[in-house]
């Protein structure tokens, strides 16, 4: 069974996150958590680039947004990503089209945590419906807590879906 050791949500201010990091934010309505991702990010000191409803130039519709901040990981111009829509599974979806993007659609702090862990996921994905403000900051902890496996049997799985993608893309 796994074992998360969160702590409090009081007790853990966005600022307790990891050193800070470049991250792409995308959402296609601000509703929900949406400005609330992006200022829990900005509080910790993380530096933002923003998409879709969230910038003031670009298409807000979920593929597009999606797209364009999974790109920004993929092309190094973002650490990782955290997509937002309705649901979340159109992001997570659009995002994994992208080539070398692991989206992992997290609706609780244990799936947060076991994305980062087995899946060395690199795009969170978050429904705007589901999301409350206290859960926001379970996922975002756990999410920021989590580093990659190093076993090698989670690393052979990581290493088995880069060869499917590069199969899949001559």
């Amino acid at each position: 069974m796994l074992s998360i050791n969160l702590r409090s949500v009081r007790d853990c201010p966005a600022a307790a996150y990891p050193d800070p990091m470049r991250i792409s934010v995308s959402a296609d309505e601000r509703v929900g958590v949406a400005d609330e991702v992006v200022r829990l990010l900005r509080e910790a000191g993380h530096e933002l680039i923003t998409r879709g409803a969230l910038a003031e130039s670009e298409r807000d519709d979920w593929a597009w947004a999606s797209e364009a901040a999974a790109r920004d990981v993929a092309q190094g111009r973002a650490d990782q990503a955290i997509v937002c829509c309705w649901t979340g599974t159109g992001a997570s979806i659009a995002a994994n089209k992208v080539d070398g993007i692991r989206a992992a659609l997290c609706g609780d702090a244990a799936t947060a945590d076991g994305a980062r862990r087995w899946n060395d996921a690199n795009v969170l994905a978050l429904s705007l419906r589901s999301t409350s403000a206290a859960l926001l900051r379970e996922i975002l902890d756990a999410w920021f807590a989590a580093a990659p496996s190093t076993e090698a049997d989670d690393r052979a799985n990581i290493d088995h879906l880069a060869r499917i993608e590069s199969t899949d893309n001559p």
